[in-house]
């Protein structure tokens, strides 16, 4: 269960649900195939990193057209 950060607050900075997960799971495969060494050093789950990460406004969605 996802308590930090909170679900409610990032479902309002994205703006959709379904967004949301798209990009924390994307960012979250990213993170354990290009930075294994980034999540072994903080030891924390992958999903909650991308999290924070999206919470903090380190990643953003990309509109392509």
């Amino acid at each position: 269960m996802l308590i930090d950060p909170p679900i409610d607050k990032l479902i309002s900075k994205i703006g959709c649900k379904y967004e949301l997960v798209c990009l924390v799971a994307q960012r979250a495969r990213f993170l354990e195939d290009k930075k294994a060494d980034l999540l072994a050093q903080t030891k924390e789950n992958p999903i909650t990193y991308a999290s924070k990460e999206v919470y903090n406004d380190k990643v953003k969605i990309a509109y392509e057209d």
